[in-house]
């Protein structure tokens, strides 16, 4: 058996680097920023990495709400398919920053991408 994105980019400690380098990014980023103002980031991060461990393959650990739920109070505040794209640019710039190879950031990008019609609530 192959072995899983997870695996592949590094397991625990590369998904624990780069989400909390690419929460750096999104705190930084004009565009979507203010959808995390009032925004335990801590708590997200430590959501956001359990997340991705489950969608990339690796241990399921991941007891946070459905995607619909846990962002219509965001598309209630405009959250539209240009923040989506915004969050998946960062998330590829910083995956490359930790020069992970374009064919893995490509599948986290298609992973990404399952999740936007739940994300955007469409």
């Amino acid at each position: 058996m192959s072995a899983s994105l997870y695996e592949r980019l590094g397991g625990e400690a590369a998904v624990n680097a780069a989400v909390d380098i690419f929460y750096g990014k999104v705190l930084a980023d004009n565009r979507i920023k203010h959808f995390f103002a009032n925004t335990d980031m801590t708590r997200q991060a430590t959501k956001q990495k359990s997340f991705l461990t489950m969608a990339f393959g690796g241990p399921q650990t991941y007891s946070g709400e459905n995607m619909r739920k846990g962002h219509a109070h965001l598309v209630a505040q405009g959250l539209n398919d240009s923040h989506f794209d915004a969050v998946v640019e960062l998330l590829g710039k910083t995956l490359a920053e930790l020069n992970v190879p374009q064919t893995l950031i490509a599948e986290v990008a298609a992973i990404a991408e399952t999740t936007r019609n739940d994300v955007l609530c469409k």
